[in-house]
């Protein structure tokens, strides 16, 4: 089970993957921060680019913040970089 640090960016016109900075994912979300909307989307994205089911993932911290924590069963941390990183 891996852990990784994302910040978002909501209300984005290009949704998705931006970067990998300071050991924090940059991911664009199109959805505002407004009733868990961002959040949802944000475990989508990851769920599709990892390949596994987005209600597998948890939101561990960061439910009201653009800095999060997601965890990820069942795929190495080596593996979520390489799928990250290709997306």
């Amino acid at each position: 089970m891996a852990e990784i640090n994302v910040r978002v960016k909501t209300r984005s016109s290009r949704p998705g993957i931006l970067e990998f900075k300071e050991g924090v994912w940059q991911i664009a979300l199109a959805s505002p921060p407004e009733g868990g909307r961002a959040n949802k989307e944000l475990l989508k994205i990851l769920g599709k680019t990892v390949r596994i089911a987005p209600s597998t993932l948890e939101l561990v911290s960061g439910q009201k913040s653009r800095d999060k924590r997601v965890r990820i069963p069942g795929v190495s941390p080596e593996r979520i970089a390489e799928l990250l990183s290709n997306a």
